[in-house]
């Protein structure tokens, strides 16, 4: 009788951090995963057997497990279908310790060895368990470190004034990394500061923005992505009252520094302004009472246009509000609200009188059993679920 000779399965793991050159015909992740085939082919006589199936992450961070290629390898490997993964290097597969280490213990406990094909070691050996640890170290070391210099740089740009990205606010452009007015949409902004000064609510400017016709901010990305242009909010109003920039200031954590843009609003207004919002002391747009009572439908019912609604307790009445009656005000909303227990009775009702032919057709399929039978089975389904909806009640 011939001697049995174990086959090892081996799994290619590669990882790309951005998206840039993915389109082209060979990229990083085919770089990566030729090496791991060449070292694989080169451990044959060990009876090391390549696994087709690709587990590639391009655009996916190494600062987290969280990633689609990833969950698909620890999947299969859970499921006993992979013997030694292969990674071109160990920060490919994670660049925290902390993730490794749970990772490491998921492969220990499935008995996975874990190999780099650049840095010449597996976890088979003490050594190379100590020496891959080593590595990891210094790998979230050098990440740290990398992530401390871009947050001390950006502080230092901060502090000068400079403009260091994000979405451009309304009333300027973004050329050349700095900030340059627009005079239509510098209309708009001085507009919402004058109208807050007299008293105006935020939803109620919100409400006749939208009704003129005029979106918010709209710019188009550097990759050539249409963004913004969307209706007003109480919040977004809000942003607009609340954002430095307009009086030429740039905010680094709770501090303003004296930007190099130029100003829209005068400290006076801006001053004025934020008396009358400490004075109010009201949110941005209407809060929505918290109740305790029960609303079985919550999170289950929208409006025609998707708008989620939401439970709302008033005079101890409960009802379900839209959504879009809140921020774009309800005179905006064709729905506005409904009456919580007359919505629920019709849901139940509607329920009731379409379980029947639903569970028979459930039964007949599943259990292929006789309509007698069925019927019989229905009685004692629809009696439970009319004593359960008692019980709701």
């Amino acid at each position: 009788m011939s001697e049995f000779i174990k086959k090892y399965r081996c799994a290619i793991y590669t990882r790309k951090s951005h998206e840039e050159g993915l389109e082209q015909a060979f990229n990083s992740l085919d770089a990566q995963r030729e090496s791991g085939e060449a070292y694989i082919q080169s451990q044959k006589h060990q009876n090391w057997l390549l696994i087709t199936k690709y587990y590639d992450d391009g655009g996916f961070s190494g600062g987290n497990i969280d990633r689609p290629a990833l969950q698909a390898l620890l999947s299969d490997i859970k499921h006993n279908k992979i013997d030694i993964i292969v990674v071109y290097k160990v920060d490919r597969l994670s660049r925290s310790l902390g993730d490794f280490a749970k990772l490491m213990d998921i492969f220990d406990q499935h008995k996975v060895s874990f190999v780099s094909v650049t840095q010449q070691f597996n976890t088979t050996s003490s050594m190379g368990r100590l020496t891959l640890n080593m590595l990891l170290s210094f790998a979230q070391f050098e990440r740290e470190v990398t992530g401390e210099r871009i947050r001390d740089k950006f502080a230092a740009s901060k502090k000068k004034g400079l403009w260091m990205g994000g979405s451009p606010p309304l009333g300027y452009r973004i050329k050349n990394r700095r900030l340059e007015i627009i005079e239509e949409e510098v209309k708009i902004v001085q507009s919402i500061f004058q109208k807050t000064m007299v008293g105006t609510a935020p939803l109620v400017i919100a409400t006749q923005l939208n009704e003129r016709n005029i979106t918010t901010k709209a710019w188009i990305s550097q990759k050539g992505n249409s963004r913004g242009g969307n209706y007003w909010t109480p919040k977004q109003i809000y942003r607009i009252l609340t954002n430095p920039i307009y009086i030429g200031k740039v905010k680094h954590k709770e501090t303003h520094y004296k930007g190099e843009h130029q100003s829209i609003i005068t400290d006076d207004v801006w001053n004025t302004v934020k008396s009358i919002m400490t004075q109010n002391h009201k949110p941005a747009h209407p809060s929505i009472k918290k109740v305790s009572e029960p609303f079985p439908l919550k999170t289950l019912v929208k409006t025609e246009t998707g708008s989620a609604l939401s439970p709302s307790t008033t005079k101890g009445i409960r009802y379900y509000v839209s959504q879009d009656a809140i921020k774009h005000g309800f005179k905006n909303c064709p729905i506005k609200s409904l009456n919580a227990k007359r919505l629920e009775e019709l849901i139940i009702a509607y329920v009731l009188n379409s379980l029947p032919e639903l569970i028979k057709q459930y039964v007949l399929n599943k259990y292929q059993q006789s309509e007698n039978e069925v019927w019989s089975i229905l009685r004692t389904l629809i009696f439970e679920v009319k004593i359960s909806t008692r019980a709701i009640w």
